[in-house]
């Protein structure tokens, strides 16, 4: 894996005067950075370290959750050997394709010189006392507050068995954990970097594979004429006036919260029209024979 990435550009010192006067005019600053940690339209689209992994598997998982939540720069520290043919490979997914092979090796100190860091960990200070884990942010917490954050972000993961130690996070800009079970509080390295990466989905993906969920009320015209329908069903049951109104408020009220769309709305005037006709028929045959079809209360 290469090394912390370098400005791809490097300025010329000696320029002639007209490329001069034109940067002049355009506004183009010579020391303007082209890599994409400066690009403020990806600025806000956090990177993800893994420091010391110990389990090349967890490392093929948090690539895979970086390919799922729309993330692709993986920084490594001190990895294990990451084999095409191992764990990490296997564990990757598409992410095989790009995150992984594309990861870097870097030092924890070139981390914390180019980034605003986020620090992850299970074990969380109760007060200030404990400033390298307090005060800490959950992981929705974080989303809301990197929206203000005009920086390269780096999302620091610790190690699986002990994480990020107390001299490494008070170096840390930030402290985000992840609320679970008191009991059990701990989760798996690729766990937590799959269920944080999803909470920042929102910096992160522009769409997602879901379908637009959005729906439109069925027009008032057809949720009368359902009312209407439901009303001559509960006629033809043979309740109490009073009863029957009660329920056709109860309806109207379950309608009104339901927001039905056209097509259910159809469904059920559908439904309520041949129950009515098969109740009116069962009405008229009953009448031949002086008794009615449902007793009355």
């Amino acid at each position: 894996m290469s090394g912390m990435e370098t400005d791809d550009t490097e300025m010329s010192t000696e320029r002639d005067d007209t490329e001069a006067e034109r940067d002049g005019a355009s506004g183009r600053d010579d020391d303007t950075e082209t890599d994409h940690d400066n690009d403020p339209a990806a600025r806000r689209k956090p990177l993800v370290v893994v420091v010391e992994p110990e389990t090349p598997g967890n490392v093929g998982t948090i690539a895979r959750a970086m390919k799922n939540f729309g993330l692709d720069d993986l920084k490594l520290v001190n990895p294990p050997e990451l084999a095409e043919d191992g764990e990490a490979y296997g564990f990757a997914g598409h992410a095989r394709e790009d995150v992984l092979p594309n990861a870097d090796e870097v030092t924890f100190d070139e981390v914390v010189e180019r980034y605003h860091t986020v620090g992850t960990t299970a074990i969380t200070g109760e007060d200030d006392q404990s400033h390298e884990r307090f005060p800490f942010k959950t992981p929705v917490e974080l989303r809301e507050s990197l929206k203000t954050v005009d920086a390269p972000t780096a999302i620091v993961f610790g190690r699986e068995g002990r994480g990020l130690n107390n001299e490494e996070l008070s170096r840390l800009d930030e402290v985000c954990s992840i609320p679970a079970d008191d009991d059990y509080p701990v989760l798996n390295l690729g766990q937590a970097a799959t269920v944080l990466l999803y909470e920042l989905r929102e910096l992160t993906v522009g769409e997602t594979q879901l379908p637009d969920t959005a729906v439109t009320r069925a027009p008032e015209a057809d949720v009368e004429r359902f009312h209407e329908y439901f009303g001559e069903f509960l006629a033809s049951t043979g309740q109490r006036e009073h009863v029957r109104e009660k329920n056709a408020l109860l309806m109207r009220r379950l309608i009104g919260r339901a927001h039905p769309t056209e097509r259910e709305i159809h469904s059920l005037l559908g439904t309520f029209r041949k129950a009515n006709t098969k109740l009116s028929h069962a009405d008229h045959l009953a009448a031949k024979h002086d008794e009615p079809v449902y007793p009355t209360e």
